[in-house]
């Protein structure tokens, strides 16, 4: 089913004089769980990887051994998912409480060091002809893989994400890996993705109001009413996305410029926990409305990123190879 972000709840263009300056489109990716193969774009499906190459591994040290099993990860989602869709009685049965506190995290894998290559997890691939907003990477390949590390002990905090960037020419692909590696154990659940079938869409979106000129960003706020707000309703779009803006709710506008060439970073991926902010947004897709409120409904991926915010991927436009950046607002 494909899905359709409502108009803006107002014309922001005729609004702000001067605003057209400042836009962009996005492509909002709408992930929702189906059964995706290797040659769909998807978040969380198997990969169009060849079975000759090595796949993606974290070699970065840390703790590896313990957290919890993919397999138990995906067993306690489908017992969930089945106890609460039934129409009498809904919840896990006795037996189902058992089965679900059997699935505990551990040390699971204690043969790990912490300086053992274990494979990444597959995030999402994107196929070109499927993602208008995907112009990014070299001109010659036409597709993205995103790889993650499962464990969030990256980074000079110790505690960010580690990612991991592919770009492919899919028709030189003849054999594809199967089955695909993952790694023993997770460190979190929310690194586990649902597989998820896409359902793009292009959509207009604004800049960041807090990074433009100051005269348009005086007039945006002292516009602000309790029924709409620039940055929620006629701005950034939430959710996953491949191009446009990105927002900066929780840090502040900051550089994002390549740390090879100095160059201004472009906006490539967003990584969303959510597809839309509260029950019910002026960004919720019309044809989940009648779904508002339903388990799962606005977290079909099962990622989380940070405290439930989004990871926004940027990518050097001079050289795809260059170093990529993320920001998690």
């Amino acid at each position: 089913m494909r899905r359709t972000t409502p108009p803006r709840p107002l014309d922001v263009e005729a609004l702000f004089p001067g605003l057209d300056a400042h836009r962009r489109t996005t492509t909002r990716l709408h992930p929702r769980p189906g059964k995706p193969s290797a040659a769909d774009s998807s978040v969380g499906g198997p990969l169009l990887w060849p079975a000759d190459e090595p796949w993606p591994a974290c070699t970065e040290p840390h703790r590896r051994s313990s957290g919890e099993r993919p397999a138990d990860i995906r067993r306690r989602r489908r017992i969930l998912a089945e106890a609460w869709a039934r129409t009498e009685r809904p919840g896990p049965t006795d037996e189902e409480r058992e089965i679900l506190g059997s699935l505990r995290r551990g040390r699971h894998a204690p043969w790990l060091t912490d300086t053992d290559p274990i494979p990444m997890i597959g995030l999402t691939q994107l196929y070109r002809r499927d993602i208008p907003d995907l112009t990014a990477g070299p001109p010659d390949r036409d597709l993205l893989q995103v790889f993650w590390c499962p464990f969030d002990r990256h980074g000079p905090t110790g505690y960010g994400m580690s990612l991991q960037l592919r770009w492919r020419d899919s028709s030189a692909v003849t054999h594809v890996l199967d089955p695909q590696p993952e790694p023993e154990v997770v460190g979190s659940d929310v690194y586990v993705p649902e597989p998820c079938v896409l359902h793009p869409e292009q959509v207009v979106e604004h800049q960041y109001s807090d990074l433009l000129p100051e005269p348009l960003r005086d007039v945006i706020d002292e516009w602000d009413t309790e029924d709409f707000t620039y940055q929620t309703d006629l701005s950034i779009a939430p959710g996953w996305k491949v191009g446009g803006y990105a927002s900066w709710h929780v840090t502040d506008p900051a550089r994002t410029d390549c740390a090879e060439c100095r160059q201004p970073m472009e906006m490539l991926l967003a990584i969303a926990s959510y597809e839309w902010d509260g029950r019910e947004s002026s960004w919720t897709p019309l044809e989940d409305l009648p779904l508002v409120g339903a388990d799962g409904i606005k977290t079909p991926t099962e990622v989380a990123v940070g405290r439930w915010g989004t990871g926004y991927l940027f990518v050097c436009p001079a050289d795809p190879a260059h170093p990529h950046r993320v920001s998690v607002q």
